[in-house]
């Protein structure tokens, strides 16, 4: 496994022999992930880097911190702003939030502990949330005079419905992870202590694929999402004519007819 680090307090490894699971890891532990300026800017970068790499087939999020995914914002460091500086830092934070959301392979996210405000949004980004059993979701912004700004209103009624969305947010509840699965504020629960495993092995699971299906496949399904049926299906076969004609297709059926394992050109 190989590390690079992207500032202070983010880094990525890479697992497996080819490196096609990259984890993106959360890593101020002194302040339980709490997003920094500095910290925002280390996510952007590493999913900018991410997003460049090819070879990456499926992303996972996690926290190396034993009691927190991630707090949300530094309220500390806000503390301290004037108006001034936190019109400053809102275009490093809605990167970060961005750059996890847009990550062009498929993204999951593996939670436990406290996963709160800015830290449920950055799992909110990912395609799936793997949580263990101590794990804690929720937007609780309105309890601190702001609201859900990393994607929050937006990200959770397109996985729960408006009137619940509606619901969690008006009310900054906390919400533990059992009755987070059955919400369907996340999506698996793994056993205590093994969000990251999980979270890995469902990645390695979907990192067997086409590259340039499962690209293409995340493409279709976030573009298509909120649109008409006819959109949607427009959407799809745009998606599907990037991949018709590829490597990995043709790789893919001659592996069938053959009956081995495909070697993706990944293109």
């Amino acid at each position: 496994m190989s590390e690079q680090r992207f500032g202070e307090w983010v880094a990525v490894r890479r697992h497996g022999d080819a490196g096609r699971v990259a984890e993106l890891v959360l890593d101020r532990p002194k302040a339980m992930n709490a997003v920094s300026t500095d910290m925002a800017r280390g996510i952007t970068e590493a999913c900018a880097a991410l997003a460049a790499d090819r070879s990456v087939s499926v992303a996972v999020l996690s926290s190396t911190h034993e009691r927190a995914f991630c707090v949300g914002a530094d309220l500390k460091e806000r503390n301290s702003f004037s108006d001034a500086d936190l019109m400053k830092q809102r275009p490093h934070t809605r990167a970060a939030y961005t750059a996890v959301l847009e990550l062009p392979m498929p993204s999951v996210a593996a939670v436990h502990g406290f996963a709160l405000g800015g830290g449920y949004e950055l799992a909110l980004a990912c395609d799936v949330i793997v949580a263990d059993p101590t794990a804690v979701v929720g937007l609780p912004e309105v309890s601190v005079g702001v609201i859900p700004g990393g994607g929050g209103t937006q990200l959770l009624p397109r996985r729960v419905g408006a009137a619940r969305a509606a619901q969690l947010i008006f009310t900054g509840r906390r919400v533990p992870a059992a009755e987070a699965l059955g919400l369907g504020l996340i999506d698996v629960l793994a056993e205590e202590g093994q969000d990251g495993a999980e979270a890995l092995a469902l990645a390695a699971r979907m990192a067997r694929n086409s590259p340039v299906g499962l690209w293409a496949a995340k493409r279709a399904l976030r573009l298509g999402q909120g649109t008409d049926l006819r959109t949607g299906l427009d959407v799809e076969d745009a998606a599907w004519r990037t991949v018709a004609f590829s490597g990995d297709r043709a790789e893919g059926v001659a592996a069938f007819n053959e009956k081995r394992d495909p070697v993706w050109p990944g293109e």
